[in-house]
């Protein structure tokens, strides 16, 4: 029996093991934590790419003066034919 403070060699091996399950742990947790706090978490309003949100970007970059009226119902036209299909 090992009564005099000596762990033994297993004792010793499930401590090395026990530090790397917890900072491994720790470590996971800031990086999920980090994740979901950051920019690339984030959608659209009108709820990412959904039903209509094709669209909806489409509209926005029409307002925004990005796209012109040709190019607009052009492209509106494909997104209406491909969820038709």
């Amino acid at each position: 029996m090992y009564w005099d403070g000596n762990m033994g060699l297993w004792g010793y091996i499930l401590m090395g093991v026990g530090f790397v399950l917890f900072w491994a742990a720790v470590i996971t947790a800031i990086i999920l934590f980090a994740r979901s706090m950051g920019a690339g978490n984030r959608r659209y309003e009108g709820g990412g790419p959904g039903p209509g949100g094709a669209e909806n970007l489409l509209a926005e970059r029409f307002a925004r003066g990005e796209i012109d009226e040709s190019e607009y119902t052009a492209r509106l036209s494909v997104l209406r034919r491909g969820r038709g299909a």
